[in-house]
């Protein structure tokens, strides 16, 4: 019960908190869903029953969010020829936490009173990270960043009809608020009056804002790019679905050594953000081709992990599977901002971890019934999947906004 209610909490607070970050700013936004998961995690530490339990999950569940907080904050600072490098230097980081914190929860856990232990660490982790959101200068950043692409800010925005202006502290105001043709009030100039952006506007407004990009982006043209995002999302899942079932199955691999095989492949998971930058320049930046040939990678590399024969070969897919997929998930994340426009992006970013969230829930369902016929059965399934995400890309790619697809390119 309470993995369902974190579960199904983020699969729709995604969206709804990373819009919310769009209407009041990154730092209010952010420090909000920081204090609150201290208090999930806080509840979590001195619960006594299973109720109590359920409920720390609730707080964690709808605000444990400060990662696409964050970076739809490095998407306002900078700029669009940046981003690939500085999106895949912050994956990079935030997977040496996910290695690294099953490790450390795992040490803990060993000892009496483990769990409670892991719950307060992690409280504590949360606390001092909202200390120093808290500390950061982010007016200054930001306004130097305003002041920096004032050049060509009016050109860019929302390219499918939810244009919104910068504001003050990563905030931001949708063209209904300010009106057809009308300036945001000090654009470039310190950014909008106060009560534009406090967290203490009314609450009405708040969800008046929150509901309008939600909907402007869900009537968007985007449903390509989402429904590839969730073919491939669920592709990736069914490979590390019954990896390790697989793998004593198939090669009568001792699950000692499996563990050895998905850290090796995380690690490279990790270290494959930083290559990002450097592969997105050899494009010339031009992420749908990209973005097309690591799906079609992807997708070659399912293949031949179902097919394997010796362990070797899966060790080979499973080196240059890590790669193709964190530079997929980059470029997907940098189409979905280049084409909806950087003023939206925690709601683009938000929707998208929704769709993610939607494959989480599909991948265990239709990895158990492909399960039943062989063990290649689920991988099997994921090269169908990747596969119709290829062809969705080689009829949509053509129709997409040439603006918005290879300005970058054309640099």
């Amino acid at each position: 019960v309470a993995g369902s209610t974190y579960g199904i909490l983020q699969l729709f607070s995604s969206t709804v908190v990373g819009s919310w970050s769009d209407v009041v700013g990154r730092r209010y936004s952010l420090l909000t869903c920081l204090l609150l998961s201290t208090l999930g995690y806080g509840l979590l530490g001195m619960s006594t029953s299973i109720a109590l339990f359920v409920l720390a999950r609730i707080p964690v569940g709808l605000f444990k969010h400060s990662l696409s907080i964050c970076r739809a904050l490095l998407s306002d600072l900078v700029s669009e020829s940046e981003r690939p490098l500085v999106m895949g230097h912050f994956n990079a980081a935030s997977s040496v936490g996910f290695i690294l914190g099953p490790v450390v929860g795992g040490y803990l856990t060993e000892h009496e009173g483990g769990f409670y232990t892991s719950s307060f660490t992690c409280a504590a982790i949360f606390l001092i990270n909202a200390g120093l959101v808290w500390m950061l200068p982010w007016s200054e950043a930001l306004i130097h960043r305003n002041h920096t692409n004032s050049s060509n800010s009016t050109s860019k925005g929302c390219r499918d009809n939810n244009c919104s202006k910068s504001a003050h502290n990563g905030s931001h105001v949708t063209a209904a608020e300010t009106g057809p043709g009308s300036r945001a009030p000090g654009k470039y100039r310190g950014g909008l009056r106060w009560r534009e952006v406090s967290l203490l506007q009314p609450a009405w407004r708040q969800l008046y804002s929150v509901g309008s990009k939600i909907h402007m982006v869900a009537s968007s043209d985007m449903w390509d790019l989402f429904l590839v995002r969730l073919l491939m999302a669920i592709a990736i899942m069914l490979y590390y679905s019954n990896f390790s079932l697989a793998m004593e199955e198939r090669f009568s691999l001792k699950p000692k050594v499996t563990g050895y095989l998905i850290s090796y492949s995380s690690t490279l998971g990790a270290l494959a953000g930083f290559l990002v930058g450097p592969v997105t320049q050899l494009y010339g930046n031009n992420m749908p081709a990209l973005l097309l040939h690591s799906t079609v990678l992807t997708c070659s590399l399912i293949f031949l992990y179902a097919a394997a024969p010796s362990v070797w070969q899966v060790l080979l897919t499973s080196t240059f599977f890590a790669i193709s997929t964190t530079i997929g998930r980059t470029c997907i994340t940098d189409l979905e901002l280049q084409r909806g426009g950087v003023q939206a992006s925690g709601t683009l970013i938000g929707a998208g971890q929704s769709v993610t969230a939607v494959g989480r829930v599909v991948a265990p369902l239709l990895s158990g019934l492909a399960q039943e016929f062989s063990p290649c059965g689920p991988p099997s399934l994921g090269v169908v999947l990747a596969l119709a995400a290829v062809g969705l890309l080689l009829i949509r790619i053509p129709k997409w906004d040439g603006r918005g697809m290879t300005k970058a390119a054309k640099l």
